[in-house]
């Protein structure tokens, strides 16, 4: 799967610059110029990576940055015009795993990028994974929706934690495949149906709230109502 990363930068010909040279490195690139644009676009497909600049129009980078990790633990590159030690100090403590000062040479950026997605990639996975009522534990292989035990087969299972990595995205039928069994069962194959499905059954057994929606044309999201 590509790695996904997202630019939050309002001046356009740095935010044009770098998706370009993403782009190049084999990289998916998307570009929002403004703080509440970038917080819709984290939603609507979780990145791999986050660039962040600190001054943005709408809500400042480090609000952004404060919100997207309460979500997420995806890697955030912060860019700013300023150089102090306090303007640093703040962008770190709100979240962000790097510091870059514009203006900045575009094949050191490129390679702190890499850097910071080699870390994600060697972290170890969270075990314990929360979204709304519902807790996973991955070593365990446990379920709970509030304090009720979820008893769930090896592939729905699988399938749960797939949407729990990737809350409130999109995920498309190749990617459940991909992930989920590995090889294309084709397009008139409704397993997918089936066991999102058999998900849903359980995971509202008792009326819960619906967490696992279809976006039709698209795929699957874990959001709430």
């Amino acid at each position: 799967m590509t790695t996904s990363i997202l630019i939050i930068e309002d001046d356009p010909s740095i935010g044009k610059l770098l998706r370009r040279a993403l782009l190049l490195e084999g990289y998916e690139a998307r570009l929002a110029q403004n703080g509440p644009e970038g917080l819709s676009a984290f939603h609507a497909e979780t990145p791999d990576l986050i660039i962040l600049d600190l001054m943005l129009p709408g809500m400042d980078g480090i609000e952004v940055c404060k919100r997207i990790r309460e979500e997420s633990d995806a890697p955030i590159l912060m860019l700013t015009a300023r150089d102090t030690v306090e303007d640093r100090v703040l962008g770190l403590d709100s979240g962000a795993d790097d510091y870059v000062v514009k203006p900045f040479d575009i094949d050191e950026l490129l390679a702190r990028v890499r850097a910071q997605l080699r870390r994600a990639e060697h972290q170890q996975p969270k075990q314990i994974l929360e979204f709304a009522d519902l807790t996973m534990d991955t070593a365990a292989r446990t379920v709970h929706r509030g304090n009720r035990e979820i008893e769930l087969t090896a592939r729905e299972f699988d399938l749960l934690e797939l949407f729990m990595r990737h809350p409130n995205q999109v995920i498309s039928r190749t990617q459940i495949y991909d992930e989920i069994w590995d090889y294309d069962f084709g397009g008139e194959s409704n397993i997918i149906e089936v066991y999102i499905r058999y998900l849903r059954t359980k995971l509202e057994a008792e009326g819960e709230p619906r967490l696992i929606h279809t976006k039709r044309g698209a795929g699957y999201i874990l959001r709430q109502p």
